[in-house]
């Protein structure tokens, strides 16, 4: 015990004592991380809603980094798996509160637009939230009145 004491009175002694802190703070640090987890701002950025582009059905899953699209689906066993664009309306134009997903045809190579499989509402990338006094999307016939009227 004395040869200890008295190392620790010499500079090689002191300075082995404080990185021996250091360490100690630092281990504290990244223990308290890891058990007491990310915020919930991140958690929610890493929980996403996909779908499954053989069997059409909604999967939740966390994206972790060097995650690649498609993702593998529980459905299907495959990396069938796209990210989902979520609809917020219904089929007379109000907004819900239970978003149903939707696969963009964009996103799967298909050409045209895509619509709502329950409210029949274009559905965009990045597809906005409903917005108090907001104009809800066109319906399929609606967009193709429009579009049929601009050629």
């Amino acid at each position: 015990m004395e040869k200890i004491k008295t190392f620790l009175t010499t500079r090689l002694g002191r300075y082995l004592t404080i990185a021996g802190g250091m360490l100690a703070l630092a281990c504290l640090y990244y223990s308290y991380r890891a058990n007491f987890g990310t915020s919930s701002a991140m958690a929610q950025s890493r929980h996403r809603t996909f779908i499954c582009s053989e069997t059409g059905r909604p999967f939740e899953m966390n994206v972790d980094v060097g995650m690649t699209v498609p993702v593998h689906s529980p459905y299907s066993g495959k990396d069938t798996g796209y990210p989902a664009e979520l609809c917020y309306w219904t089929a007379d134009g109000s907004a819900k509160t239970v978003p149903t997903p939707v696969l963009l045809n964009l996103v799967v190579g298909k050409k045209g637009p895509t619509f709502c499989p329950d409210c029949q509402r274009l559905v965009v990338g990045h597809n906005p939230t409903p917005t108090e006094g907001g104009k809800s999307p066109p319906t399929e016939t609606e967009y193709r009145q429009r579009h049929a009227n601009a050629r």
